[in-house]
């Protein structure tokens, strides 16, 4: 497909900030610009510091994407789900491989909160390759698991998924635009891929039909992050899908 997510709006890249403290937190999203960016809190950060820290970036004006990949039985997922869309989060995730009966509570949770989030499935790690999913007695390929779970949370009625930038080629053909694809593992040509194994540039996912990149590093651990950010910015809006 020639566009990236029809239903994205704003910003593209969600800075994931991945770090142990709440004042490093606020720090790093200081030197950055809520109109060029929406902010993810993760595991890490989350279990250190709490909504609290939620709410402190949300004075300065971020947006944020809660990744905390809940995956549970099914009340204790809606549970949870009810108490992130109490924060007035932007996003939050939730495991596909939790089954239908979780992602339908998760979805139905939502639509009785007064201010909902989307609501996306995390389909297969960008950590995990296809030798990874052998081990774990999956058979099918990393894009066949994801195609797999992807058709899963649409017909449970979610808003999109986590996918490598790699697997959207084949998921944008067969899922609306409407269908949000997030995108982690993407990392500028010739930066270091770390623990990530299916990569992609910025400008590579959004032309593969990204809605959200998800970038940590390239921007949190530059000399100048608000440079890093412009940069990327002005790599994903050259990308021929803006042409």
């Amino acid at each position: 497909m020639s566009s990236a997510g029809g239903e994205a709006c704003g910003p593209r890249i969600i800075v994931a900030l991945d770090v142990p403290q709440a004042r490093l937190a606020v720090d790093l999203a200081r030197r950055l610009d809520p109109r060029s960016c929406r902010l993810k809190v993760g595991k890490e950060l989350f279990t250190a510091s709490g909504p609290v820290v939620v709410e402190s970036l949300q004075k300065l004006g971020f947006e944020i994407f809660l990744d905390l990949k809940f995956h549970d039985i099914p009340n204790t997922v809606a549970a949870a789900c009810r108490s992130a869309a109490g924060l007035g989060v932007w996003m939050l995730n939730v495991h596909a491989s939790g089954g239908e009966a979780m992602l339908v509570a998760a979805r139905e949770a939502l639509q009785s909160t007064s201010r909902q989030p989307l609501l996306i499935a995390v389909t297969v790690l960008t950590s995990l390759d296809g030798t990874d999913l052998a081990a774990l007695g999956i058979a099918s390929s990393p894009r066949e698991q994801v195609l797999r779970l992807a058709a899963l949370s649409a017909r449970c009625g979610l808003d999109g998924v986590v996918c490598a930038a790699t697997d959207l080629s084949t998921l944008r053909e067969q899922f609306a635009p409407g269908f949000l694809a997030v995108t982690p593992g993407v990392r500028p040509a010739g930066i270091d891929p770390g623990d990530q194994k299916r990569v992609t540039t910025p400008r590579q996912a959004i032309e593969f039909g990204a809605s959200y990149l998800v970038i940590g590093r390239p921007i949190t651990q530059a000399p100048d992050p608000h440079l890093a950010l412009t940069a990327l910015n002005e790599e994903v809006n050259a990308s021929k899908v803006f042409q």
